[in-house]
């Protein structure tokens, strides 16, 4: 069938389609067949390096449930400061005052140009020198700082986002039955904005649980990736098991954010607290507010900057 978008293919298209697909399934094949050769070869598809975590719980309660524990600690640590900071800086960035948006425009931009994992070293070197803070819980303080620093100035460009893919008839309205500024934010636009500004949000919150992995490999942050060396070393060198179960927690952890997040967006659209504009990683990583399927809002904002991880 052709469409506007494509013409329909020939007789000689479908066969180079069909010679190129036998061809990328014949390169897969190859491919797949060359890790198994050597994973296999290196014993590491041998039983006994799987058995631990099939028919024991020492796996789970001595390395990965504290290394678990340590990440959730920081991740959850590290978003519950950074969302109200977030907020702060980027309502900040809207302001009409001139010079406010200039400070929140040069710590915002300043912060999203550094590196999360510099911004981690150079607070463990700083909590070092200047604090009495103990070694044991030093790294934890490192981590969370850079991550709220980093997280915190990408939050408040969502934020913005958010807000300015409203219509302006909902400012104009609010203007209109008498309320200020300030009453305009707290009352029309923030709650209006926020199921718009809700996948960006949780987009940056599993970038935050992925970063806390920086920590364990730079500053001996015992995290969930950092208990995989341990583990490993107990249990034979078993290095790809402990990488494999690892990760699969690393997803089921994401995946389980993201349903809640994302059931949490379906129930505020129900209660018409949206507009029906979007905000989410555009082509590069930037932000963009679109119009969804229904919605009111045909603002594309211009957000130039990216969001994401360090």
């Amino acid at each position: 069938m052709t469409s506007v978008l494509y013409d329909a293919p020939g007789a000689r298209a479908k066969v180079r389609n069909v010679g190129y697909t036998v061809l990328f399934v014949a390169v897969l094949a190859l491919v797949a067949w060359w890790v198994y050769d050597g994973l296999n070869s290196k014993g590491q598809l041998d039983w006994a390096k799987w058995e631990p975590f099939f028919t024991s719980s020492q796996p789970y309660t001595a390395y990965l449930w504290p290394g678990l524990q340590n990440t959730l600690i920081a991740a959850t640590l590290s978003l519950v400061i950074a969302l109200p900071l977030g907020a702060v800086f980027g309502i900040a960035r809207l302001s009409d005052h001139r010079w406010v948006r200039a400070v929140a425009g040069t710590v915002v931009e300043f912060f999203r140009a550094i590196p999360v994992l510099i911004l981690m070293l150079f607070a463990n070197q700083a909590y070092s020198d200047f604090t009495d803070i103990s070694s044991d819980v030093r790294p934890l303080y490192a981590v969370v700082t850079g991550l709220v620093l980093y997280n915190a100035s990408v939050l408040a460009e969502i934020v913005r986002a958010g807000i300015q893919s409203l219509p302006r008839g909902q400012t104009d309205a609010a203007k209109a039955i008498g309320m200020r500024k300030g009453q305009t934010m707290r009352y029309v636009l923030l709650p209006q904005s926020v199921t718009a500004m809700l996948p960006a949000i949780v987009s940056q919150m599993v970038v935050i649980v992925k970063d806390t992995a920086l920590g364990g490999a730079m500053l001996s942050f015992s995290e969930l990736l950092s208990s995989v060396r341990p583990m490993s070393a107990n249990y034979g060198a078993n290095t790809i098991a402990s990488f494999t179960v690892v990760a699969v927690i690393f997803v089921a952890l994401n995946f389980a954010l993201t349903s809640a997040a994302g059931w949490l967006e379906r129930k505020l659209r129900r209660g018409k607290k949206s507009t029906g504009a979007v905000v989410h990683a555009g082509p590069g990583g930037g932000l963009e507010a679109v119009k969804a399927p229904g919605g009111g809002v045909s603002t594309r904002g211009d957000f130039t900057s990216g969001a994401g991880g360090g």
